[in-house]
C-alpha cells in the first residue's frame, strides 16, 4: 500500500507548480550548465562539471519526490467544523506547566512549517492532540513528556 501525503488543496497546487518549475525550467538551466562545463574540456578535473551533475541529481531527485507525493496525495478536507481535532484543523493550545498558549494548524508533512504554525501531522504534538477535543488535557509523548490542554478547535 501506498504511503498517503495529506496536503491542503492550496499546498497541491504548490507542488505541482514546482514540479513544472522543475522540469520546464530548472531542467533546462542545468542542461546548459552541463555544456558550457563541458566545453571548458577535461571533465575529469572539472569543479564545474562535477557541481552540474550534483545539482542534476538534486533536480531528479526532487522530482521524482514530487511526482510520487502529488500521486499520493490525500487532500485534506477544509473548513469542516467538527469538536475534534482532525487534519486541516486549527488548535489553540496551552501547555500547562509554562501556561504558554500557541495556536497551529495541523497538516501533512510535506506542507510543515512550524515557525508559521503549520505543524506536521506525525509530530508528537500533533499525534497526541488528533482526536481529542477542547478542555481535553493530553500528554504529549516526547523524551521530556509534558501536558497541553486544548483551548479551541476550528
Amino acid at each position: 500500500m501506498e504511503e498517503k501525503f495529506y496536503v491542503t488543496e492550496e499546498g497541491l497546487n504548490d507542488l505541482k507548480k514546482e514540479l513544472e518549475t522543475l522540469i520546464h525550467v530548472t531542467r533546462e538551466e542545468v542542461i546548459e550548465e552541463l555544456k558550457a562545463a563541458r566545453a571548458q574540456g577535461d571533465l575529469s578535473e572539472n569543479a564545474d562539471y562535477d557541481a552540474a551533475r550534483d545539482h542534476q541529481a538534486k533536480v531528479e531527485s526532487r522530482i521524482k519526490e514530487l511526482e510520487h507525493q502529488i500521486k499520493n496525495a490525500e487532500i485534506i478536507a477544509e473548513s469542516r467544523k467538527t469538536n475534534f481535532v482532525r487534519i486541516g484543523s486549527t488548535v489553540e493550545i496551552q501547555e500547562l506547566d509554562t501556561k504558554h498558549k500557541i495556536t497551529y494548524k495541523i497538516v501533512g508533512s510535506v506542507e510543515a512549517d512550524p515557525l508559521n504554525g503549520l505543524l506536521s501531522n506525525v509530530t508528537p504534538l500533533a499525534e497526541a492532540i488528533l482526536d481529542h477535543k477542547v478542555n481535553d488535557v493530553v500528554t504529549v509523548k516526547v523524551d521530556m513528556p509534558y501536558d497541553v490542554k486544548i483551548l479551541k478547535i476550528n
